[in-house]
C-alpha cells in the first residue's frame, strides 16, 4: 500500500503543478473541471446515489453547470464564492452538532446540493485565482503544509480530539500545528512580496481562516463517509482512495481564500 501511494503521488504530483500553471483559459477550465467532474462521480455515492445511472446523472449536471458558467461569464465572478461560505457555515454546523442534526442532511437532495455548493465554487475560485498564479501556488502550498504540519503535531501531542464522532484521528494539537506551519509560511510569503506590517497581519489572519477552512473540507467528507459507512469516496487513485479523499482540504481553502484575497492587496 506504501508503494502504491509513493507511485501514485509521484505520477499525478508533479504532473498536476505542471498542468496547472501551464494551461490557460478554457484549457485550464477544462482540466480543472475535469477533476471536478471526477469529485463529482465519487460525491454521488456520498450523496446516497449507489448505481451507475444517479452517479452519472449528477457528473452530467454538474458538467453542464461548468460549462453554462463559463460560457456566461459566471465562472469569472464572485458571487458564487459567497455562496461557497454560507454553504461552509452550514456544513461547519452539521459537523460539530453530528450526529444530533443529521436529520437536516441526510436526504439525497441536500446531500446533492451540498456537492453543488462545495464543488462549483471550488471551480470558480481556481478559475479567478489562475488570474493571479502566485497566488494559486501559495494557497495549494497552505493546505499541503498545513496537513502535514497537523500530522506531525497530532503525532506528537494529539491527546485531546477534534472531532471524535466524526473523525477519531484529528485533534487539536494537529489544528495548532497546522495553523503554526501556515502562519510560518505566511511569514515567508510576506517577506518574499516585500510585504509591510498591516499587509502581513491581513495574511496571517487569512491564512489562518483559510487552514480552518480546509480542516473543514476535510471533517466535512469525513462526516459523510462516516454516515455512509465507508472508508474511501472512491478507488481512482491507487493506494490514495477516491480523488476527493485529495482534494477535500482544498474544496473549502479554495473558494474562502479566493473571496479573502483581494483583501490582500
Amino acid at each position: 500500500m506504501l508503494k502504491q501511494r509513493v507511485l501514485t503521488a509521484l505520477a499525478i504530483g508533479p504532473t498536476s503543478l505542471v498542468l496547472l500553471f501551464v494551461l490557460g483559459g478554457g484549457w485550464f477550465a477544462t482540466f480543472v473541471g475535469l477533476l471536478v467532474a471526477g469529485s463529482a462521480w465519487e460525491w454521488s455515492n456520498l450523496s446516497g446515489g449507489e448505481n451507475l445511472k444517479d452517479r452519472a446523472l449528477f457528473t452530467i449536471t454538474v458538467i453542464a453547470l461548468m460549462a453554462l458558467g463559463w460560457s456566461s461569464g459566471i465562472a469569472l465572478e464572485t458571487w458564487p464564492l459567497w455562496i461557497a461560505l454560507a454553504g461552509w457555515l452550514l456544513c461547519l454546523y452539521w459537523v460539530v452538532s453530528y450526529p444530533e442534526q443529521v436529520d437536516q442532511w441526510e436526504s439525497r437532495g441536500v446531500r446533492y446540493a451540498m456537492g453543488l455548493w462545495v464543488l462549483l465554487p471550488c471551480w470558480v475560485g481556481l478559475l479567478l485565482l489562475r488570474e493571479s498564479p502566485v497566488w494559486l501556488l501559495y494557497v495549494l502550498f497552505l493546505v499541503w503544509g498545513a496537513d502535514i504540519a497537523a500530522y506531525f503535531a497530532g503525532r506528537a501531542y494529539g491527546n485531546r480530539k477534534l472531532a471524535p464522532r466524526v473523525s477519531p484521528g484529528k485533534s487539536w494539537a494537529g489544528v495548532y500545528g497546522a495553523l503554526g506551519g501556515t502562519a510560518f509560511l505566511a511569514l515567508l510569503m510576506a517577506l518574499w512580496q516585500g510585504m509591510g506590517i498591516g499587509q502581513t497581519l491581513v495574511l496571517i489572519i487569512i491564512s489562518g481562516v483559510v487552514t480552518a477552512a480546509s480542516v473543514l473540507g476535510d471533517l466535512n467528507e469525513s462526516m459523510l463517509k462516516r454516515y455512509r459507512g465507508i472508508k474511501d469516496s472512491g478507488n481512482l487513485l491507487p493506494g490514495h482512495g477516491g480523488l476527493l479523499d485529495r482534494i477535500d482540504s482544498l474544496t473549502a481553502a479554495i473558494p474562502i481564500f479566493a473571496l479573502l484575497a483581494p483583501w490582500i492587496g
